[in-house]
């Protein structure tokens, strides 16, 4: 027999209900709730990381690395599968504009990359800004093209020259 996700279940005994603090002593979390007397713990919320004024870990540790987050390259995905929708069975060519109008992706100005998941069973071209090799293989192989549109160029940052710093003159003193 196979085991399925749907099917899993925790042990008995292996989940425990949870305490109800705060209802009568005889529970033995009553009144303080299990946090004491007096003092900063038994008052409000800390923070996981203060360490009673001492500078905490994460602050005393050096920052390393590096994190390619803030230079990515974002793209609207699109499986070969996805071309399948009757919106776009009857194309002979497909575009971003066609995708966005069938609903497959999102508009905007997200280049499009299309990546081979799915069957191609007839052929036609597609134009997108990006194609993963497994994509470009299997259009090919359908007798279709794989059409990729250039990347927009970035702008020349423009250069702004500082204005001359005028001269000051000394006056005499009467």
């Amino acid at each position: 027999m196979v085991m399925k996700l749907h099917e899993l279940k925790a042990s008995p005994g292996a989940r425990h209900r949870r305490r109800r603090k705060g209802l009568g002593h005889g529970s033995t979390l009553g009144k303080t709730s299990g946090r004491g007397q007096k003092g900063q713990y038994a008052r409000s919320t800390v923070n996981r990381h203060f360490e009673g004024g001492q500078t905490p870990l994460y602050r005393r540790l050096p920052r390393r690395g590096f994190n390619n987050y803030n230079f990515r390259q974002e793209f609207r995905i699109v499986n070969l599968g996805d071309l399948a929708v009757p919106a776009l069975k009857d194309k002979s060519s497909i575009g971003v504009q066609e995708l966005v109008d069938a609903g497959q992706i999102r508009g905007g100005e997200l280049p499009v990359k299309v990546l081979g998941d799915g069957e191609l069973k007839r052929a036609i071209t597609i134009t997108a800004h990006k194609f993963s090799k497994a994509a470009e293989e299997k259009i090919k192989a359908a007798g279709g093209q794989a059409v990729v549109i250039a990347p927009k160029a970035a702008a020349a940052p423009a250069v702004v020259e500082a204005p001359a710093a005028k001269k000051k003159t000394a006056k005499a003193k009467k």
